[in-house]
């Protein structure tokens, strides 16, 4: 294994999904080189749907987090779960994302996509998007862990897609996919165990 290739494996190998983070500022620098590692990513046609947006402001984080966490509350009191239980996701939830010191919402748009007709193959245009915009999250994450940030990418906006949009005032043609919060890890992350290839590989 040559150098290149050994640096890459430790990225990889270390890479965890971070909850926890010191209080310090993000130099913007390393969020701008992460975005363009991002941007990267191979994308279905070369169409590149993704679109990012950056919150380090306190107010905004502090606004989307509510408008989340109460759309978490309606959502699963409806389904009937424990008041306690629910209000104690909330508050975790809501505390996360305003301890995060930098928060990016990562989005899909449909508009240079093809536009077709049949159904089917509409359906799969957008899952060609969806997996393109996460191929570029990927590439984030790993890019924030070379530069000595943690991250923990969350699929809440899936859930509360017009809150985001709403609160983040961004375009109707914008599709929240994922949150990534990101900062300087507050401690080492547990190892996680994987799967053996043997369970996840098959040879043709």
């Amino acid at each position: 294994m040559n150098g290149s290739m050994q640096a890459f494996d430790q990225i990889v190998r270390r890479r965890r999904s971070i909850r926890s983070f010191e209080p310090r500022p993000i130099p913007r620098d390393l969020i701008v080189t992460a975005l363009q590692h991002a941007v990267m990513a191979p994308s279905a046609h070369n169409r590149q749907p993704w679109r990012f947006v950056v919150i380090t402001d306190e107010s905004k984080k502090t606004a989307l987090a509510q408008a989340m966490g109460d759309k978490l509350r309606h959502d699963r009191l409806n389904d009937g779960d424990d008041d306690i239980v629910v209000e104690h996701d909330v508050m975790r939830s809501i505390n996360r994302l305003t301890n995060a010191p930098a928060l990016v919402v990562v989005c899909l748009t449909m508009e240079d996509m093809d536009q077709i007709r049949d159904p089917v193959r509409a359906e799969n245009e957008h899952h060609m998007a969806v997996q393109s915009v996460a191929m570029a999250g990927q590439n984030l994450l790993l890019s924030l862990e070379a530069s000595g940030l943690g991250a923990c990418w969350l699929c809440a906006p899936l859930f509360a897609p017009e809150e985001v949009k709403s609160y983040l005032e961004l375009p109707d043609w914008f599709e929240p996919q994922g949150l990534i919060m990101l900062g300087y890890p507050l401690h080492s992350p547990a190892e996680e165990i994987r799967f053996p290839l043997e369970k996840v590989v098959i040879w043709r």
